[in-house]
């Protein structure tokens, strides 16, 4: 049986690859070529959590994260029913109405929670990145997994303020267990990378449903 990763800070192989959502041979392969803070007992590798999240943190600071290890399974985390078409809302009614969404899937146990935890996140900071994209996200114990949320909005959604003054009109938004720090900051630099090719953002506003939205990101 695997051992909880909240109450234990060393994990195994197999722990840290589902930590990371990548394979264990993935994991493996950085751990022989030591891109990956690791340590051997006998024969088998062990991690310490702290410094597997600091490596993921440094390795986005720095664009240097390994591709294999960037990777998102788009379909674990989306589908089509949480893509919906936000028009002519404020930003906290675009939220509001994101989060409730979003509340739909499974993963989420406590829709009043994820919709108060947004609105707080947003109050602290803007959670627009420019280009007309904002990515509200939490990291809620409520939350069994990481889910994502998109809404594409015809109209400029007011008061998200960016800081190049590029209306929102795309809002991803995310929730993940409060233990999946490394699988979080992980979809948001791919989320975040993928959102910089400009004809994919012109397409997902262009999209007449959400199925069209979606094969965007799994095609």
């Amino acid at each position: 049986m695997i051992r909880s990763m909240i109450d234990d800070d060393i994990l195994t192989l197999e722990e840290v690859a589902k930590y990371l959502r990548v394979s264990e041979r993935t994991v493996y392969d950085c751990a022989q070529k030591g891109e990956i803070p690791a340590g051997k007992i006998r024969t088998s590798w062990r991690f310490k959590k702290s410094e597997v999240d600091k490596w993921v943190n440094d390795k986005l600071a720095s664009g240097n994260l390994n591709a294999q290890i960037n990777t998102i399974h788009v379909q674990s985390v989306l589908s089509s029913q949480r893509i919906i078409f936000l028009n002519n809302l404020s930003k906290r009614e675009a939220l509001l109405t994101l989060a409730e969404n979003l509340a739909s899937a499974p993963q989420i146990k406590n829709r009043q929670e994820l919709a108060a935890e947004i609105l707080k996140r947003e109050e602290l900071m803007s959670t627009a990145i420019g280009c007309g994209i904002a990515i509200p996200h939490v990291r809620l114990s409520s939350v069994t997994d990481l889910v994502v949320s998109i809404g594409i909005s015809r109209m400029e959604i007011q008061g998200f303020n960016p800081m190049d003054d590029e209306p929102v009109r795309l809002v991803f938004m995310i929730a993940a267990a409060f233990n999946q720090h490394a699988y979080y900051l992980h979809t948001l630099s791919w989320f975040s990378n993928r959102l910089k090719n400009k004809d994919l953002r012109a397409s997902l506003l262009s999209a007449q449903t959400p199925q069209e939205a979606y094969d965007l990101f799994t095609k």
